[in-house]
């Protein structure tokens, strides 16, 4: 019965072990693990990829080692999570018309609140 239990114990540990990625050098790696702390999960509500162990954080952190062993640049699988989930996918949304009041939107507020608290009527 022990000999049982102790396999079961060394398969049950092998199961929920991690996945590894294998990379041809530090630089890859390197290159892997910013990646993933720059991209969103697509199905966590604000988690990272390198927090998250969804089945599809899985498949993309597959896809974006795929990409880095086939040479793809940062900006390229950039590109490629974006147009696949949305761009808000990326932690850094580009300067774009669409963007303006993300990258402005709390300088906007400050002065406002600035203007609200210096020019109030004193009683």
């Amino acid at each position: 019965m022990k000999k049982y239990t102790l396999i079961a114990i060394f398969l049950s540990m092998n199961i929920f072990s991690d996945m590894v990625y294998k990379f041809d050098n530090q630089e890859d790696e390197l290159r892997f693990n910013n990646l993933i702390k720059e991209i969103r999960c697509p199905k966590c509500t604000s988690g990272s990829l390198s927090s998250s162990n969804a089945p599809i954080s899985e498949d993309l952190k597959l896809k974006i080692v795929e990409m880095i062993k086939d040479g793809k640049s940062d900006s390229d699988i950039k590109e490629y999570v974006s147009d696949r989930f949305g761009k808000e996918s990326l932690y850094d949304p580009e300067f774009t018309q669409q963007t303006y009041i993300l990258w402005f939107g709390p300088l906007i507020f400050i002065v406002i609140a600035f203007i609200i608290f210096f020019f109030r009527k004193k009683t």
